[in-house]
């Protein structure tokens, strides 16, 4: 009957009922992250492919390729500029130190001359202090373990890898008592001749910026990644960018005309996206067409600056790597990078078919490279054909895997695949 008072208790037990069922649970999964805001990553893409993995057997097998590497960063680091067995000059311990890798001492190190200078040069003899008295291999570490662990967690929700790379994260770069200053004032130094040198910038251009689209991931409601966390890592990127727009280092290495220059428009870029600042992102791209395609691609495709070295498929790869990414935040800021040509026909599509006859086996590569590396080329093909380069898609199926697998459907974005080291 209306109104009356057993038509009234039964409503609100109705109501207690349902209000119930719809609520979510104290143990109930937690919801599945969404698109990340990533600068280099496409992030609505990231979000699609998780949402296809339990359909797709072939996402199921790369993720197993992502995972065993990330697995192996759960019992490794975190790392932390300070526990180097020198300081950087100047004496602070939260700078970061890298070392020229050709440069060696002359005399034994003492405790008034701990470096054991005069340095002197030895052309392609690697001293292996580089990689043991710096900071160079722990950044590197910070920098893959961070990507692997944050893209592991993104697809599997697993808890240990966000708490593992905000871990890291924290260690290197928020901590006060092991925190880097947010600088690269002493990078590729040389005992006893330079402090530090302009093109110790790429130490950190050519990988940071997966570093910060790891960020972007765990921002996603990452276990352990909380909003202080975000809010001192953005303090942390916004003082880094002021000292790679500002210091005469970073502006040498802005005025570089080959893919040091490249590699620091992708820094920049990254970093103005990742803080906010999208109008200096989309001049940065769009400055690259006449400020580096132009003069640093011939019109053929190939890169002269790279083919003068003795490893030019290397760096031919690696300043692609660069052009990729910096195509990839483009995408973001409303610049299409790829559709580039310039006035005598160069672009990146160009560029990239260039390397096809080598990177597919089809050809040797007709120029000097003292370690040939064929999957080196195999991300930036890959870039590429995702663009619309036809040759390039049709060069995948033909490419070499990278060791540890082709991890591109999960996280395409070109990556440096052979080693710099030498």
């Amino acid at each position: 009957m209306r109104g009356s008072p057993h038509a009234a208790l039964l409503l609100a037990a109705v109501v207690t009922f349902t209000t119930a069922l719809l609520a979510p649970s104290a143990h109930a999964a937690p919801a599945a992250p969404g698109a990340p805001r990533t600068a280099v990553l496409d992030g609505t893409r990231l979000q699609r492919t998780r949402a296809g993995l339990g359909h797709d057997p072939r996402l199921r097998r790369t993720l197993k390729d992502l995972t065993t590497r990330a697995d192996a960063w759960l019992d490794q680091g975190p790392w932390t500029v300070v526990d180097k067995p020198r300081p950087a000059p100047g004496g602070d311990v939260h700078d970061y130190l890298s070392q020229a890798p050709y440069w060696w001492p002359t005399t034994t190190p003492t405790a008034g001359n701990p470096w054991g200078c005069p340095y002197v040069q030895r052309d392609g003899q690697r001293n292996p202090e580089v990689d043991t008295g710096t900071d160079r291999q722990d950044a590197e570490k910070v920098f893959d373990a961070t990507y692997d662990l944050a893209l592991a967690w993104y697809y599997t929700g697993g808890r240990a890898y966000a708490v593992r790379a905000g871990d890291i994260l924290r260690t290197w770069f928020l901590d006060p008592a092991t925190r880097m200053n947010p600088n690269l004032d002493h990078a590729q130094f040389i005992p006893c001749k330079y402090d530090g040198r302009a093109i110790g910038v790429i130490d950190f251009s050519q990988s940071y910026t997966s570093v910060l689209d790891a960020q972007a991931i765990l921002a996603t409601g990452a276990p352990g990644w909380t909003a202080a966390d975000r809010a001192a890592m953005g303090e942390w990127n916004s003082g880094f960018l002021d000292w790679l727009e500002n210091s005469d280092f970073g502006r040498q290495e802005g005025a570089a005309a080959n893919n040091h220059g490249t590699f620091y428009d992708l820094q920049l870029a990254a970093l103005a996206y990742a803080t906010g600042d999208t109008a200096l992102a989309r001049r940065t791209v769009l400055a690259a067409r006449t400020g580096r395609i132009d003069p640093q691609i011939a019109g053929d495709g190939s890169q002269p600056q790279e083919l003068a070295r003795t490893r030019s498929w290397h760096y031919s790869t690696f300043d692609l790597v660069a052009y990729t990414r910096l195509a990839a935040i483009g995408r973001h800021v409303g610049v299409d990078l790829w559709r580039y040509r310039g006035p005598d026909g160069q672009s990146l599509v160009k560029a990239v078919d260039y390397l096809l006859p080598a990177a597919t086996g089809a050809a040797r590569w007709p120029h000097p490279e003292l370690d040939f590396l064929r999957y080196a080329a195999a991300d930036v093909v890959h870039a590429a054909a995702d663009a619309g380069d036809r040759a390039a898609k049709a060069a995948v199926p033909r490419l070499e895997a990278p060791p540890g697998g082709d991890l591109w459907v999960l996280r395409p974005a070109a990556e440096q695949l052979d080693s710099i080291a030498g």
